[in-house]
């Protein structure tokens, strides 16, 4: 058995039902009334992701399943049957310093949504890329908009990164040589966070858990911007349902500056008193992070996005950590 069926076919297809990401995508769109088909590995994972967007409110009724992996062509044919509109959020989880482990699934699995989607005769894909594709390769002046690519080419790019750029440009590659009409828009978020649907702590929440439980002492000098996952969900449906956003890349973030680590636990220690008692208050040696620019005027114009202020998904994310019971004793 490789489907779960519903009464009604959806035409909405969430790829990688399970992630942290996905599972507010699914929830919203229920909540909005579209039936949704999602992706997992196994039909033994389907409660996990029902529980979930139960989580937000949300009526699983319209939700229906279909396994699927990015490393094989298996039961993609089957997932995308009467499917119009995809959601292609699923990226493989593999933990590697070995740049092909990392780099040939990411782009092969995008490859793979994409052409069944075409031969299934889908309208549109809505592809969750990342500002690694964007903002990796260094400029005299950090400023990014969506007109600029991180260079695979770069010296000393680290595995994720170079993944991510190789995939999205893949995946344009793809709509624009043998697309056959299929549309394209790739949304690209920065550091998400906000708060979990899912039952335990995934991607960058693991850093959350770290920080609120005392398991980090200082905390790296980095500069970046956050995106509240439910921002990035909503830019997910904006950019599936806006006519002229086919053939066109979205950088979503919070308004504001960007922020550092310490930024995050200045925060998390000013908003949320005992709950961050351990939250560490020194950074780690090295030099200060230069000024960084990123801009979202596209999404905001085009999409009538409108995201939340970083310093309330910070606070969120902890909040929903403490509730599920994520954080370790004492914390």
């Amino acid at each position: 058995m490789t489907t779960e069926s519903i009464p009604s076919t959806p035409s909405t297809l969430v790829t990688g039902g399970t992630g942290y990401l996905a599972t507010r995508l699914i929830a919203d769109l229920l909540a909005s009334g579209v039936a949704v088909r999602t992706t997992v590995r196994t039909l033994d994972r389907a409660d996990e992701v029902r529980e979930a967007v139960r989580r937000a409110g949300a009526d699983d009724a319209g939700l229906s399943f279909a396994v699927a992996t990015l490393t094989a062509d298996d039961g993609w044919p089957e997932a995308l049957a009467g499917i119009a509109d995809v959601y292609h959020v699923a990226s493989p989880m593999i933990q590697s310093t070995d740049q092909n482990e990392v780099v040939v699934p990411a782009r092969d699995g995008s490859l793979r949504v994409l052409r069944a989607a075409r031969d299934a005769g889908a309208r549109r894909v809505v592809l969750t890329s990342s500002f690694a594709a964007v903002g990796y390769t260094p400029k005299p002046v950090r400023e990014y908009d969506e007109t600029d690519w991180t260079d695979p080419a770069t010296p000393g790019l680290p595995a994720y990164p170079l993944s991510k750029a190789v995939a999205e440009r893949a995946a344009w590659d793809f709509v624009e040589q043998e697309g056959g009409g299929l549309e394209l828009v790739v949304i690209n978020p920065t550091w998400i966070a906000g708060p979990t649907l899912t039952a335990s702590a995934r991607s960058s929440l693991q850093f959350f858990t770290r920080m609120l439980d005392g398991t980090i002492p200082a905390v790296p000098r980095q500069r970046f911007g956050i995106a509240d996952v439910r921002d990035v969900a909503a830019a997910h449906i904006a950019a599936m349902t806006t006519q002229d956003a086919a053939g066109k890349r979205y950088l979503v973030l919070a308004d504001g500056p960007t922020m550092t680590f310490l930024d995050v636990a200045n925060t998390l220690r000013a908003e949320l008193g005992a709950l961050a008692s351990r939250v560490p208050a020194e950074e780690l040696p090295g030099d200060e992070p230069t000024p960084l620019t990123i801009h979202n005027e596209r999404a905001k114009r085009e999409l009538g996005w409108r995201p939340r202020p970083a310093v309330e998904t910070i606070v969120q994310t902890a909040e929903s950590l403490r509730d599920l019971g994520l954080l370790a004793p004492g914390a």
